[in-house]
């Protein structure tokens, strides 16, 4: 059985056009990447939680930020390694000067015996489409296509609280 992950995708209407909010691992490895490094936040679900709880969940522990209400689930998107990521569209214009990550745990260097506590994530921001289909993760360039091909037919139904 392939492993599940979800994610919530924020998007929000920049001057140029929407824009999608992603996030930069932490930790050493990913120091210095920025092509195909960045992700959209997201995380495996805990036992007997739905892939939607877990992607708010997960949003809220990766940034420290209170996520925005999914207003439509994407389609599902199973990466070369086989994992599935499942995603929903969430609008919202978040303030990131609140952005706060949980840490992990980790051995560094490898095989070293030595273990050092780094944040999840290290940076965010918001990446109109161009700038975010090379920033992305080859194998979640997928959802970001289709998420930007909603968002500029708009397929995607008012958040909560809209005219």
């Amino acid at each position: 059985m392939p492993i599940a992950s979800a994610g919530l995708l924020v998007y929000r209407d920049g001057a140029a056009g929407a824009e999608v909010l992603l996030a930069h691992p932490g930790g050493p490895w990913w120091r210095g990447r920025d092509t195909a490094a960045w992700s959209i936040p997201k995380g495996l679900p805990d036992a007997g939680e739905t892939l939607e709880a877990a992607a708010l969940r997960e949003f809220r522990e990766e940034t420290g930020l209170e996520p925005p209400r999914p207003q439509l689930a994407l389609r599902p998107v199973r990466t070369r390694s086989g994992k599935v990521i499942h995603c929903w569209l969430g609008e919202a214009d978040l303030d990131l000067r609140g952005f706060r990550s949980s840490p992990f745990e980790m051995e560094w260097p490898p095989r070293s015996g030595r273990r050092i506590l780094m944040p999840e994530i290290d940076a965010l921001g918001y990446f109109g489409e161009a700038e975010a289909l090379t920033r992305i993760h080859l194998g979640q360039r997928p959802v970001l296509r289709e998420a930007f091909d909603r968002l500029s037919s708009r397929s995607v139904p008012p958040a909560a609280g809209s005219p």
